[in-house]
């Protein structure tokens, strides 16, 4: 392998690792955040009108630390897997909640 082979391997797996925080930032940040916004929404007291909008304005706020997050993270597949966990436990407490509550 010569040094040019290298730094072509090395430019990829950069290009590859941009990629998955990338990937990491937009859908996945989204997702995660909307499902953030669901979960608060639904514990939340008050007036539902109320705590969606409350939950909506969070999730924002989310949406844009899970972006930052995915590019200070020291690697895409931990944004990645970070993003991944933090979106199953939002999704487990609203599942909680709706089967607590019975409503949705």
């Amino acid at each position: 392998m010569t040094a040019g082979d290298a730094h072509a391997r090395a430019r990829w797996a950069r290009r590859g690792d941009i990629a998955l925080r990338v990937v990491a930032a937009v859908p996945l940040g989204y997702a995660t955040a909307s499902l953030w916004a669901m979960a608060i929404a639904r514990l939340l007291p008050g007036d539902r009108a109320e705590a969606s909008v409350t939950a909506a304005l969070i999730a924002l706020a989310l949406c844009a630390i899970a972006a930052m997050w995915a590019f200070a993270a020291r690697s895409g597949w931990q944004a990645i897997w970070t993003l991944a966990i933090a979106a199953g436990i939002a999704a487990a407490i609203a599942w909680i909640s709706i089967d607590a509550t019975g409503r949705l």
